[in-house]
């Protein structure tokens, strides 16, 4: 018991000259480890009387608690002091710049989506999507392309089973759209998103791109309206001095069926290498929706017709900013995407 009073000023007194962990561990070990002088005097307490024993086993457990505090008030200690130490020679110098943390942005193919869905919303139109993974009757049938026609040549498809593929272009939500009107009120759309062609990627073509169609369905709807809707498309995204001219095309969806140019904003229409020396550069393709395609979807052609139109996002893109490689908007090239830091570039505002 005599010894067990001593180990406690001991153990205060070794520690005084404890400056290190390395140090501190050795000490604990020494004092309160399997083979320290308290795992010792347990091994004495055999050599006791029985009636000794439990006082004694009480007293060890007791000085075993007081020299654990001690250790590790002593642990503290050296830790604060490390801190400090460390806090000294990380001086920080509040004075100097901070460092710049750069800002995302959109896409630029989604500031162009954000800005055409902007002028039709402003014109009154909804925007309306739809699924990517579509079935052939929205995606063919319905838009009178009948199992066996061959303009289904035309778009070369992705087909997951006999009955189902990636959409080709977003048409199908206009059948939607229109089929869940049931036939009986008009119909003022657009329709943006991801469309998918088996087509081998170059500098002008992609396997995926984006799509904007746009549909109106009404009992006064005729080719000028048409014709206003796309010329104010064309003078929004590339400049109020545009004009647009209408050639003579075909799609199985719409008749008449045109190819809509814009003149060219490079040389103002005297002609350049940009529009081929032709002062006009094809931007989109329209027409009005053909009776079948109204008759499918409920509505009487005697009484509704409509007109349809569809651009893809990435070739106003490349036309409005002059990008010559597609394949720039989707391989996440950070100097290229930099450019487009939420500006308008080369749209107009």
């Amino acid at each position: 018991m005599e010894s067990l009073q001593h180990l406690e000023a001991q153990l205060l007194e070794a520690l005084k000259d404890i400056k290190t962990d390395a140090a501190l561990n050795d000490i604990k070990a020494q004092y309160v480890g399997k083979k320290g002088h308290l795992a010792a005097a347990m091994q004495t307490m055999k050599t006791l009387p029985a009636e000794e024993r439990p006082a004694f086993g009480q007293a060890v457990n007791a000085l075993k608690t007081v020299l654990l505090n001690h250790l590790d008030s002593h642990q503290k200690a050296l830790n604060e002091a490390a801190m400090m130490a460390r806090l000294e020679q990380e001086v920080i110098d509040v004075t100097l710049p901070g460092v710049p943390f750069e800002q995302g942005s959109k896409h630029i193919l989604s500031q162009i989506i954000e800005r055409i869905e902007d002028l039709f919303i402003g014109m009154g139109y909804l925007i309306k999507e739809g699924p990517e993974v579509e079935s052939d009757l929205y995606n063919f049938e319905k838009l009178n392309l009948p199992a066996d026609h061959p303009a289904r040549d035309m778009q070369d498809s992705f087909y997951i089973d006999e009955h189902t593929l990636l959409r080709t272009h977003t048409s199908p939500v206009q059948v939607r759209t229109m089929l869940a009107y049931g036939g009986e009120k008009p119909v003022k759309i657009i329709c943006p998103g991801k469309v998918y062609r088996r087509d081998d990627d170059d500098a002008t073509h992609s396997h995926q791109f984006m799509q904007i169609e746009g549909l109106v369905v009404d009992e006064k709807t005729s080719m000028s309206d048409l014709k206003g809707t796309l010329l104010e498309v064309a003078r929004t995204m590339f400049g109020a001095d545009r004009e647009i001219r209408l050639r003579p095309s075909y799609f199985p969806f719409t008749e008449p069926s045109v190819e809509v140019d814009v003149s060219c904003a490079n040389c103002e229409g005297q002609g350049c290498s940009i529009c081929k020396q032709t002062g006009w550069i094809e931007i989109l393709g329209a027409g009005m929706v053909h009776d079948n395609v109204l008759k499918d979807a409920g509505y009487d052609p005697t009484k509704y017709q409509g007109f349809a139109f569809g651009m893809g996002v990435e070739r106003i893109a490349m036309l409005a900013y002059k990008i010559e490689d597609i394949r720039h908007f989707y391989t996440n090239d950070q100097r290229f995407l930099t450019q487009f830091k939420d500006d308008q570039g080369g749209l107009e505002e």
